[in-house]
């Protein structure tokens, strides 16, 4: 169909004129905490990304991030980004393995996209825009193990970078339509690794895997693990922060549908949250965490 009437992430994007924008976005500066611009992997993008953020610094003092499309730029694309006024940079890898990579993105589907081009990029990008302000965007489910993920995720921190999670969630008429959404326990034990490592709290490196590569330790004593959980932290968007040092980029929905079990939660979760996400993680408690089957394989559940 028509541009405009195509959706992304499970929202439909309407076009309008970049002033009547602007000027909406003037009016309503209190609820605006900051904007993200997702380029495209198109020839025009680069130059209209730059004017965009341009336009939006020049106009109004919200921060903006930059989801960019590495194929397509340059070091000095990226120098331009930060005159431009952009303050973050996301860098959407989402797979957690070259192979898993060139599959999805690359020649397995006819894609100009590498793997080495996305580090590469995330590297550049954290030398001009500083430690913390850039990062990879990861999606569970793609059939990687979940130490492969913390791999993945480690070498970003590592880098100085920290992830932004997903879960993969089908989308009716895309070409993954009909690729099952990875299981909620899985996801949970990946979203609490990112906080982890993320927050240097622990590192892939003590974690202890099964088999087939399934976490079953965090490396930390139980004591601080249930502590973790109960802060309800790791399962919040891990989006890009506000001026305010809390997290500004809150879309949950991308990775689910609106209800009790979202996947990533747009505000701190409650007591009740927290117990169903104990559920969901299979414990009562983190010592309840060592009592599961470790080599029972992963299950995949599909979207509802």
């Amino acid at each position: 169909g028509d541009y405009c009437e195509k959706s992304f992430i499970r929202v439909t994007w309407p076009t309008y004129p970049l002033e009547h924008i602007v000027e909406r976005i003037s009016q309503r500066l209190d609820n605006v905490k900051r904007i993200c611009i997702s380029m495209i992997t198109h020839k025009r993008a680069t130059k209209d990304t730059k004017d965009i953020c341009t336009l939006f610094r020049s106009s109004f003092d919200v921060p903006v991030s930059l989801l960019i499309s590495p194929t397509i730029l340059s070091h000095d694309d990226l120098v331009d980004f930060k005159t431009a006024g952009a303050d973050k940079i996301g860098v959407a890898i989402d797979l957690a393995t070259p192979e898993l990579f060139d599959k999805y993105r690359g020649s397995g589907v006819g894609g100009p996209h590498r793997w080495e081009t996305y580090w590469d990029c995330l590297t550049d990008s954290l030398r001009l825009f500083g430690e913390g302000n850039a990062g990879p965007h990861f999606m569970v489910g793609m059939g990687e193990t979940e130490k492969e993920m913390c791999d993945a995720m480690q070498r970003a921190r590592d880098m100085g970078g920290p992830t932004h999670l997903f879960s993969f969630f089908p989308e009716a008429s895309a070409t993954l339509a009909n690729h099952p959404q990875p299981a909620m326990d899985q996801y949970r034990r990946i979203q609490l690794a990112r906080y982890l490592i993320d927050s240097q709290i622990s590192h892939s490196d003590r974690f202890t895997y099964s088999e087939i590569g399934r976490i079953i330790d965090f490396g930390l004593p139980l004591r601080e693990l249930d502590d973790v959980i109960d802060s309800g932290e790791p399962f919040r968007t891990s989006g890009c922060e506000g001026y305010d040092g809390q997290v500004a980029c809150n879309r949950p929905f991308a990775n689910s549908r609106p209800g009790p079990d979202m996947r990533n939660y747009p505000f701190l979760p409650n007591e009740a949250d927290i117990s169903r996400v104990r559920k969901q993680l299979g414990m009562s408690s983190a010592s309840a965490f060592h009592k599961l089957d470790t080599q029972q394989p992963l299950a995949y559940t599909a979207a509802v």
